[in-house]
């Protein structure tokens, strides 16, 4: 097995293409690895994606996978046989550190694999990193005490986004083919939107989690990927019921690979979300979409939804000060110390939360949050709709006051994501797809929502989006992870 491309060329292949290539015996897994790893060590220095390395480990077992695409050993290749997959660290690995970012956790070691991470490793894919999140995946930056800062290879001045950030920061920097992620508020969608990669948030109970926050039904682990079709393939691995996780969905979905045309679908357009301030940039990027989807034959109407952000508010505030933020606050109470000064406001906003609204409060406005969308929703196949409302956020920045990028005033923070509505409304799938670049140097994407289970038409949109507006990762179209300098400018190339 050989091939003639760079070794960048090949670290930035797709998943399928790779697995193409294996098949056909002109790459071999371990000239792949390689590759990946020698990217890894040349932008890790700046991007900081990776908490663990396990390239040694990585490198023996892509020996292996080449055998069984040698015919070695009578054993066929797997789903995933041969990947580099990167995964979130707070997706378990037994007898491996089990941290999420927080100094609280030094020293506790995993007894037990995550669903996500047994089905990559029954599929064939090879963990050769584990990805760095904010502490707890709380925040929609990465950083902390524990990893430092995590940077964006489009621009390292500003982060990948969170709390997946790690995993979109590899992918962009071409030091993975795949990567785990998950999804409470966002923390998929908003690192492949700064990222310029592919996040699907499935819905709810679609891909297996961990207890006990796998009974939150705002939340769900998924996948994440350069490429529609390396995401979809990864979500078919992905997908399917695990006993432990009850909710999780049975009998396992199995999208298709082909799509027909989007000519004669329906899709709603909406910029705001009624809610949300967007940056130009953004409008105009998911303007433009929605102009070749119609260019395509789709039927793109423009509409708005009546959610507030008092609705918006009350929803999340009641579901994370019951859930998530319980369990983040019983941590707190205990190990303020070690914890991120974002770590400790998030505990001090919920422990607010706690004694203005109740579940309940959080119940009758959620259900008609839902109610307002499906009514919006009835007559299109899909709705799209920017996912970040601003271009980007600052590196290293707590994010504890008011949101400033390049000495501009941007507003709240918390309605820099437009995300969140769609952890409300969690039984919808959303693929977040590129949508164009801004002038603050990073990617821009946009949100495919599907109405309630219906992950077969996100990808169909997502597929003909990727082929009307290309994004793929050519020689011409890479971050350059170049060092952070002064005043928004980056120094020298690696």
């Amino acid at each position: 097995m050989s091939t003639q491309n760079s070794g960048s060329d090949l670290a930035y292949l797709s998943a399928t293409e790779a697995r193409r290539l294996f098949e056909t015996r002109e790459l071999s897994p371990v000239e792949l690895m390689r590759a990946v790893i020698d990217r890894a060590e040349q932008t890790e220095p700046v991007v900081n994606a990776f908490t663990e390395r396990l390239f040694d480990e990585a490198l023996a077992q892509a020996r292996h996978a080449e055998d069984r695409f040698l015919g070695k050993g009578g054993l066929a290749p797997r789903p995933l046989e041969g990947i580099p997959v990167a995964t979130k660290e707070k997706h378990a690995i037994a007898g491996r550190s089990l941290t999420e970012g927080s100094l609280v956790n030094t020293g506790v070691t995993a007894t037990e694999n995550a669903p996500v991470i047994d089905r990559v490793l029954e599929a064939g894919g090879i963990i050769h990193a584990r990805t760095a999140t904010p502490e707890f995946s709380i925040a929609t930056f990465t950083h902390s005490r524990l990893w430092g800062v995590t940077r964006n290879p489009w621009n390292p001045n500003l982060t990948p986004g969170g709390s997946s950030g790690g995993a979109g920061a590899s992918l962009a920097a071409g030091s993975t083919l795949l990567a785990t992620a998950s999804d409470i508020g966002g923390s998929t969608r908003i690192p492949a939107a700064f990222t310029g990669t592919v996040g699907f948030k499935a819905p709810y109970g679609r891909i297996p989690g961990a207890a006990p926050l796998s009974a939150d039904h705002y939340r769900g682990d998924g996948p994440m990927a350069r490429t529609v079709d390396d995401c979809l393939a990864f979500a078919n691995v992905l997908a399917g019921p695990d006993p432990r996780d009850h909710v999780s969905l049975r009998p396992k979905l199995v999208l298709p690979t082909e799509f027909a045309p989007v000519s004669g679908m329906r899709i709603a357009l909406c910029l705001r979300l009624g809610a949300y301030d967007v940056h130009p940039e953004i409008e105009a990027n998911t303007r433009a979409v929605a102009r070749t989807l119609t260019d395509a034959g789709a039927v793109v109407e423009e509409i708005e939804l009546p959610w507030t952000k008092d609705d918006l508010l009350m929803s999340l505030a009641a579901h994370f000060a019951s859930l998530f933020g319980a369990l983040v606050s019983e941590i707190e109470a205990q190990h303020r110390d070690l914890m991120t000064a974002y770590t400790a406001a998030f505990a001090d906003t919920m422990a607010i939360a706690r004694e203005r609204v109740t579940y309940l409060d959080g119940l009758r406005t959620e259900t008609r949050l839902q109610r307002e969308l499906s009514e919006a929703m009835t007559p299109f196949d899909a709705l799209v709709c920017p996912t970040t409302a601003v271009p980007g956020l600052p590196a290293g920045d707590d994010l504890l006051g008011r949101l400033v990028v390049n000495g501009e005033d941007h507003g709240e923070p918390l309605w820099a994501a437009m995300t969140a509505p769609f952890n409300i409304n969690n039984r919808c799938p959303v693929l977040n797809v590129p949508s164009g670049h801004s002038t603050w140097g990073l990617p821009t994407g946009v949100q495919i929502v599907g109405h309630t289970y219906d992950d077969a038409t996100v990808f169909r949109v997502g597929k003909a989006l990727e082929r009307l507006r290309p994004w793929t990762y050519t020689p011409d179209h890479r971050p350059s992870a170049r060092q952070p300098g002064p005043s928004g400018r980056t120094a020298a190339p690696l």
